[in-house]
């Protein structure tokens, strides 16, 4: 072999080894992106352990526990499970700003939100509900609403729809207020969002549209038990997960967890009073009127193999703006 033949062959052995360890590290880059922690926020322990647990009995296909994508329906309370809700339901601050005035009970509340909401065109209620949205401010974090949701619950609603599940919103809040932001912030579409829902009634303006106008009257109270009653009306399933932190969220808990198969059922408590807020009154926490676990509740998850989710110790990360 001449010289000149020995330098071609050799520029191209070096060439091949070359584009091998390109593609061999492009493959590396790709095996780690797709193996990459799903859960990031989340600290190792019981509560991680049992969703990662649950999500490959359910999704795997050799697994006695596979659920059909059909079936894979999860439900989320909002409030103090997607994102903050002390010292004040965001709704009810909403609603407070709107009308002014002295209210002491829950009664006088529902009744300041129907005279205030009566008559208004939906649409109206939508173009309302984005413009506090976007001026709103949290009283502690100074920040809107919208950026105080649960990185660690982003991260399993991304992580269950990864997997072929359907996640629904159920929360006692407003329906046709959460639906309004429901899919910018939680990826959530409004067909996909129950909640307590009022009557609409059918009508034309002076130009002969037709609209919708909001009615002072209650359709479904989504609360308590109305969270498996609405689930029945609006989804037509039984979910296999159901994610909550308070008393309101215990019949959803106990209707999902009733039905066969693997089932996954967590209940959030805020125990951590340095990052967020600390309630209960379960373990000895603060008492509150706002969302309330109660220690009947969290006898009740040990009981039943409910999930309790410490947000001090399983929480790595809050909030997305955390670092």
């Amino acid at each position: 072999m001449t010289l000149s033949r020995r330098r071609r062959w050799f520029l191209l052995l070096l060439g091949g080894l070359l584009a091998a360890t390109l593609l061999a590290g492009v493959a590396g880059w790709a095996g780690a992106a797709g193996s990459a922690d799903p859960l990031p926020s989340w600290n190792p322990g019981a509560a991680r352990d049992g969703i990662l647990r649950f999500v490959r009995q359910t999704t795997d296909p050799a697994s006695p526990g596979f659920v059909p994508p059909g079936e894979r329906i999860a439900t989320f309370d909002q409030d103090g499970t997607l994102w903050v809700e002390q010292p004040v339901y965001p709704q009810v601050r909403f609603i407070l700003e709107r009308v002014p005035g002295a209210v002491t009970t829950r009664g006088e509340l529902e009744r300041l939100a129907a005279t205030a909401l009566s008559g208004m065109p939906l649409e109206t209620f939508r173009s309302d509900v984005r413009q506090w949205l976007a001026t709103a401010r949290h009283p502690r974090w100074q920040r809107p609403y919208t950026e105080l949701t649960y990185q660690p619950m982003q991260e399993l609603l991304r992580y269950l729809r990864a997997h072929g599940y359907k996640t629904y919103i159920v929360t006692g809040g407003g329906q046709d207020f959460v639906r309004v932001y429901a899919e910018q912030v939680y990826g959530i579409p409004p067909e996909q969002v129950i909640g307590s829902a009022g009557a609409t009634r059918y009508g034309y303006d002076s130009a002969g549209r037709p609209f919708l106008t909001k009615e002072p009257r209650l359709l479904l109270n989504d609360n308590d038990a109305g969270k498996p009653e609405g689930i029945q009306l609006m989804i037509g399933r039984r979910p296999i997960a159901a994610f909550g932190n308070s008393t309101g969220d215990r019949q959803m808990l106990e209707y999902t967890k009733a039905g066969d198969g693997p089932r996954l059922a967590m209940l959030v408590l805020h125990d951590d009073a340095r990052r967020e807020y600390a309630y209960g009154p379960a373990l000895g926490l603060p008492d509150t009127r706002v969302g309330r676990f109660t220690q009947e509740l969290h006898d009740e998850a040990r009981r039943q193999g409910w999930i309790v989710i410490s947000m001090k110790n399983d929480w790595r990360r809050l909030f997305p703006f955390d670092r």
